[in-house]
């Protein structure tokens, strides 16, 4: 296999060095034709004319033979900084012909200019990233003082607007994990968790939605510990609980781990659609029941996706419509990358 590789990179680069110096090749042919054809005429006896020719022919031979051997040193040396590109990005091998000095001379320029601007574009970025990362911090603080108030009164008009002050710290809190999980910074703490601590922190920030609705809870401690990032795995179990309430109108949520360590968070809601299950994780898709909510953004799952992606982890979804959906995170991966 190796050896027809290497077969078929010698005939390309022939084949090219043939190409790029074809018209020398003719000329200098020409060239020979022309002195043979004089020598003729001359009457020069054929023995010399042959010994010159041939004296000719074995030096071009040798030349070239040099030539195309330095051709093709050039040639394995640009492949190699092609594959290293990033890293060796001012060592191009030095210019032997004046159109090679200005083929590089433009490289030079573009990749100048190139950086300039993408300087510029991250300063751009982390400006926007620190304004909107202020601002929903800082819209917090009313939020949490709207619902102190709403919770000073217990009436039906107060929990009914709990529920949508709820949902708008959903989203408040979504576009920060969204700006975070965007940013090319990495904040990322990789520590062993005890998986039994997020999940009772997912389930208490929504026991009051599952009080609500009235939908039973089935949950066993897993006694599991994890090798993760605490806040983005916990990130991930409130969107898939965010989900199960929104789209569970009777029944249950169960949570259990299977003995791969594969997290499964179930649900017997309405279920996804057959043709919405394999975009369920995309960017703003938000499928036939997300259009019949419409109060779906298209952003929890997709989030989901880019934590796990982060985390290594893998997150899939099983689901049969009017029967329910399983999520499952694989808690496995990271692990294994990492040790």
């Amino acid at each position: 296999m190796n050896e027809n590789m290497e077969s078929k990179k010698w005939k390309y680069i022939l084949c090219a060095y043939i190409r790029e110096h074809c018209y020398s090749v003719c000329m200098f042919m020409i060239y020979v034709s022309i002195f043979i054809i004089i020598f003729y005429l001359y009457d020069i006896e054929a023995e010399a004319v042959l010994y010159a020719s041939g004296l000719c022919l074995l030096l071009t031979i040798a030349v070239l033979f040099a030539h195309f051997f330095n051709y093709r040193k050039r040639h394995l040396e640009q492949l190699r900084i092609l594959k290293n590109i990033e890293i060796m990005n001012d060592v191009l091998p030095r210019p032997r012909t004046l159109a090679e000095a200005d083929a590089q001379e433009m490289i030079y320029r573009l990749k100048k200019n190139y950086d300039e601007k993408q300087t510029a574009w991250q300063q751009e970025r982390q400006e926007h990233m620190d304004y909107y990362t202020t601002w929903v911090h800082q819209i917090k603080t009313p939020i949490s003082i709207m619902r102190m108030t709403l919770q000073a009164e217990d009436t039906n008009e107060h929990r009914e607007l709990l529920v949508q002050l709820f949902r708008i710290e959903q989203y408040v809190e979504m576009v920060l994990s969204y700006l975070r999980l965007d940013s090319e910074s990495s904040d990322l703490v990789f520590q062993k968790y005890q998986l039994d601590d997020l999940i009772r922190e997912a389930i208490h920030k929504y026991a009051s939605q599952f009080v609500r609705k009235r939908i039973r809870l089935r949950y066993e401690p897993v006694n599991e510990m994890v090798l993760t990032d605490e806040k983005w795995l916990l990130f991930m179990i409130e969107q898939i609980l965010s989900n199960a309430v929104k789209y569970t109108q009777e029944g249950e949520v169960t949570i259990t781990i299977t003995k791969e360590k594969v997290l499964q968070i179930a649900d017997t809601g309405i279920g996804i659609a057959p043709e919405d299950l394999p975009r369920i994780f995309e960017k703003g898709f938000t499928g036939y029941n997300g259009r019949s909510d419409k109060k779906s953004t298209g952003l929890g799952l997709y989030l989901c996706r880019m934590a796990a992606d982060k985390l290594s982890h893998q997150i899939w979804a099983e689901s049969e419509v009017g029967k329910g959906t399983v999520f499952s995170i694989d808690l496995n991966r990271k692990e294994m990358d990492i040790l």
